[in-house]
């Protein structure tokens, strides 16, 4: 599956500063608003030792992680659900993205300007916020009247009515879907209508460095976007952080009391808040890593690798990878009963190696 995370926010608060150092691309990244007009892609390997491992143990040299797609997504600002600042434009962008990363100015630097000229974090959010509820408001408003025609004869869809019409109160309240984690799962499921704001989010602040290592500041920050899960970044110094190797990347770390790059705290995030998970495959022609979400069971696993494998789905052959690792080969690790054979309503588990069994 497709794993897309839009970074969004202000203009100035570090977007293409932070993509650059999330994908190692070098896009423009400029001291006034809008810089970044169509949005940049980058698509970033997730770093995964388990690879490296069974790659070694297949004695092959095809290594296939799973991957991120980031989307740098130009600065909103208010009034870009009516247009302003070629909102609309950006606001489509969004649209396309399967969670969000909003990122917070929390950095005071006279050579960057902020586009408010003062530093407020909470304030930032809510201009975000607001007019991601505004346009969500307008997709709503365009189809209700419709459905609740439709559905004075067609009872199946009173439910889905029901349902936008809770979701255009909450947000007509000022308060965007991902505010209630069950309203927002729940329109989510339909995927036809796009909402920006039961799109999962993710805020990173971008602070300074000695922000970093204040943990009291940090909590003060996270308490503004409780319950949603926060980062906490400093976008020169992931910059700086992608030009090291090894261990002058983690002396580097550890030197501001940090123990991940930006680039896996958030991805570790948005796993977390999209409820996903990976599995692996294994062999002489190559590893690879699988994203799926979390409970599915054998047959879907499978279904990502290819549709027809789901169809088609006989059964599982699973080692746990530690006692794989352990064994030194699939062969000993089934002498030893480390290998089993699962059904359809087996649910994977983050570490399997699988081989599927299926018929076409």
């Amino acid at each position: 599956m497709s794993l897309s995370i839009g970074i969004i926010g202000l203009p100035n608060v570090g977007k293409s500063t932070l993509f650059n150092a999330l994908t190692s691309n070098n896009i423009l990244a400029a001291n006034y608003p809008f810089a970044t007009i169509e949005p940049n892609t980058g698509i970033v390997p997730i770093e995964d030792v388990r690879l490296n491992k069974l790659a070694a143990l297949y004695d092959t040299k095809k290594i296939i992680p799973a991957t991120v797609t980031f989307t740098d997504i130009a600065g909103l600002v208010e009034g870009a659900s009516k247009g302003e600042g070629l909102g609309n434009q950006f606001l489509s962008h969004i649209r396309e993205c399967t969670a969000l990363v909003q990122v917070v100015r929390d950095f005071a630097d006279s050579n960057v300007l902020h586009v408010e000229n003062e530093l407020h974090p909470s304030k930032d959010i809510d201009v975000i916020n607001t007019e991601l509820v505004l346009a969500d408001l307008q997709t709503i408003d365009k189809v209700l009247p419709r459905l609740e025609k439709e559905a004075r004869s067609d009872k199946t869809i009173a439910t889905f009515v029901t349902l936008l019409g809770n979701a255009r109160k909450h947000l007509d309240d000022g308060n965007p879907l991902f505010s209630d984690e069950t309203l927002r799962k729940e329109v989510s499921e339909y995927k036809q209508l796009q909402l920006l704001t039961a799109k999962p989010i993710i805020y990173l602040f971008n602070v300074d460095e000695a922000t970093l290592k204040n943990e009291e500041k940090k909590q003060q920050l996270e308490n503004i976007v409780h319950p949603s899960e926060a980062l906490f970044v400093n976008a020169k110094l992931e910059d700086e952080l992608r030009q090291l190797d090894g261990p002058d990347r983690i002396e580097m770390l550890e030197e501001y009391g940090i123990k991940e790059s930006g680039l896996v705290q958030l991805i570790k995030s948005a796993y977390k808040t999209l409820g996903l998970q990976s599995y692996l495959t294994a062999g002489v022609q190559e590893v690879r890593a699988w994203t799926i979400h979390a409970g599915d069971t054998a047959p879907q696993a499978a279904g990502v690798i290819h549709g027809d494998f789901e169809k088609g789905f006989i059964a599982a052959e699973i080692v746990d990878y530690n006692d794989l690792i352990e064994a030194g080969s699939l062969t000993k690790a089934r002498s030893a009963g480390k290998v089993r054979t699962e059904g359809k309503t087996y649910t994977m588990k983050p570490n399997d190696v699988v081989e599927f069994r299926f018929n076409v």
